[in-house]
């Protein structure tokens, strides 16, 4: 109870100040940490909370599925046509290129072995705008900036995460076990696949027949019913559910724009307010101990991963397009690790593979500091840009995308952010 408390608190207070927040370097996604970090048992000791809680899973594994589903009915296939080119070097380049740096980084650094290390370095690839709202959603930011950032936070979660389980399964003790595991995680993401997209289809078809179908007032709650029987699912057949809501969340774009459409406000509060728990939680678990865990070499790895891992692998897989280099140094800046980095460090954590606490030390202090970071630096960054509303300027054929209306809308993927006032979005 004490925790509900505290999150209610938290959540009166983060509503409070958005509007500060929105024009500050305040962060309401920060403020939740922090106040995790100040009940937990690093603090106050209000709540006792550890990394094998069940409350720990159970809040991360709702809040990315929340994420993913409603990321997934942001998708629209055509528009990802027409605008790919940059993401496609930031996934198909950058995203490479950082895994691969903070691998090294984590060996020599910190002394895991192979193995592990490039684990840490897929947990750490994911990016997420969300703690950097204020650069996706503020319509004097180019818009060609916020679609790229868009596009490669949205899909980069999914193409991190199998590589994350195969990486899990490969550090296990016996090679035999590890074979058992590479067919068992191929079955699970073939399953979440498979039902994030037949169910949709069933649900849809259903709508269709003439004796049923949604009252207009109860047509919001579709997808949600569609989500809640998907969850369970997964899990009741042991297939992925984070592929599963995804894939789920695009096929009903496509299928049911109109359910969709209905369902945005209550999905993006939903997901925010799953969020904001999980990094309540999250927050509880950075105790000073945990800290004072990372050696030296650790911070130094954090450090790098931050300022020069993320921006050099991004300007590299930049190089050739037609970007500014104020665009190219805010697109490499706002690389936080990504909200999927916490559940995929406790998937490690709870793998029990050697050296996953160590490894999970390392990602937990790495988070905090980029969500420390960013989050507190994206509306000075925002502000750099004095350019007026781009709406009405046609692309230029590099895939930049367009402003419509002053409203944070980009080809392809968009992140689940306010829709852009003059003065800026509330952040999160």
């Amino acid at each position: 109870m004490v925790l509900i408390a505290v999150f209610g608190v938290a959540l009166l207070i983060a509503v409070l100040v958005s509007g500060l927040a929105a024009r500050s370097v305040l962060s309401t996604s920060l403020l939740f940490l922090v106040a995790g970090a100040l009940v937990g048992d690093g603090a106050f000791g209000l709540i006792h909370v550890t990394a094998d809680s069940p409350i720990v899973a159970v809040t991360a594994d709702l809040a990315l599925f929340a994420v993913l589903f409603t990321d997934g009915m942001h998708v629209s296939f055509p528009a990802l046509r027409g605008a790919w080119r940059n993401p496609a070097r930031a996934l198909g380049l950058g995203m490479p290129l950082a895994f691969v740096g903070m691998a090294l980084l984590t060996h020599f650094l910190v002394g895991l072995d192979w193995t592990t290390s490039f684990l840490v370095g897929a947990v750490l690839a994911p990016t997420d705008p969300v703690f950097a709202s204020a650069i996706v959603g503020r319509k004097e930011v180019p818009a060609r900036l916020r679609q790229l950032l868009n596009v490669e936070s949205g899909i980069n979660d999914g193409l991190a995460l199998p590589v994350v389980l195969l990486l899990i399964a490969t550090a296990g003790p016996v090679s035999g076990e590890a074979e058992t595991s590479l067919s068992k995680i191929a079955l699970e993401l073939l399953g979440g696949l498979a039902l994030g997209v037949v169910l949709p289809l069933v649900v849809n078809g259903l709508v269709r027949l003439p004796a049923l179908g949604a009252e207009p007032k109860l047509q919001p709650l579709l997808p949600l019913a569609t989500g809640v029987v998907l969850y369970a699912g997964c899990h009741l057949t042991h297939a992925n559910p984070y592929l599963a809501a995804f894939s789920a969340g695009a096929v009903l774009a496509s299928v049911s724009p109109g359910s969709c459409r209905a369902f945005e406000p209550l999905g993006e509060a939903l997901a925010e307010l799953s969020k904001f728990a999980a990094l309540l939680v999250f927050g509880a678990l950075l105790t000073p101990r945990l800290f004072g865990d990372l050696s030296v070499g650790g911070y130094v790895a954090v450090v790098l991963a931050i300022v020069v891992v993320r921006p050099a692998s991004l300007l590299i897989s930049l190089i050739g397009t037609r970007f500014a280099w104020r665009e190219k140094l805010a697109a490499a800046w706002f690389g936080p690790k990504g909200f999927a980095s916490v559940v995929y460090g406790l998937l490690v954590l709870e793998s029990g593979i050697p050296q996953s606490e160590r490894a999970y030390t390392l990602i937990a202090v790495c988070i905090a500091f980029s969500i420390a970071a960013h989050s507190s630096t994206d509306v000075p960054v925002a502000r750099l840009f004095d350019v007026e509303d781009l709406a009405g300027i046609p692309d230029d054929g590099d895939g930049d995308g367009q402003d419509r209306g002053g409203e944070k809308q980009t080809a392809g993927v968009a992140r689940t952010v306010p829709r852009a006032k003059e003065d800026g979005d509330a952040r999160t």
